[in-house]
């Protein structure tokens, strides 16, 4: 609880910056993965790939199932669902477990608030990032996009 309240604090300061957009620069941010572990976002990071519903995703985690344990730290590229809209219960009961199966690292959004990242209905959204500014966004509805985007 004590790790939330502290990563709840760290995340108020990225979202008073608004939703990302091209040519923003990114600033450090921190959020946990599916094991409740702290990770620090940097400028390191080529590609942000973000989904919002249990639909997009699968379709990530069937495209990263096919690939190597490290295929995302091999690309620079970080995978963050946004679990907000799940009630309490059912994200403890059955979406980290299910999450924790899975053999990359997902970086999880608990706050309903969080606006920092755009998205459009049953779509992935990708951010491609040189230097740690923001040159492309996409919102992709297929493996083969996602692909193209990571390759």
């Amino acid at each position: 609880m004590l790790k939330k309240l502290i990563l709840s604090v760290i995340f108020i300061n990225c979202l008073s910056a608004g939703t990302l957009k091209i040519d923003d620069k990114i600033s450090n941010f921190s959020l946990t993965d599916q094991f409740d572990k702290i990770h620090t976002i940097t400028c390191d990071i080529s590609t942000i790939i973000v989904t919002f519903q249990k639909k997009t995703l699968m379709m990530v985690n069937d495209y990263l199932s096919s690939k190597s344990e490290n295929f995302l730290e091999d690309h620079h590229a970080i995978f963050i669902n946004n679990i907000s809209s799940s009630p309490t219960i059912i994200t403890k009961m059955f979406t980290l477990p299910k999450l924790r199966d899975y053999k990359y690292t997902i970086l999880l959004i608990y706050d309903e608030s969080n606006t920092k990242f755009e998205k459009q209905s049953d779509k992935i959204t990708t951010y491609s990032l040189e230097n740690g500014f923001i040159k492309n966004i996409n919102f992709i509805s297929s493996i083969d996009e996602l692909d193209r985007v990571l390759k």
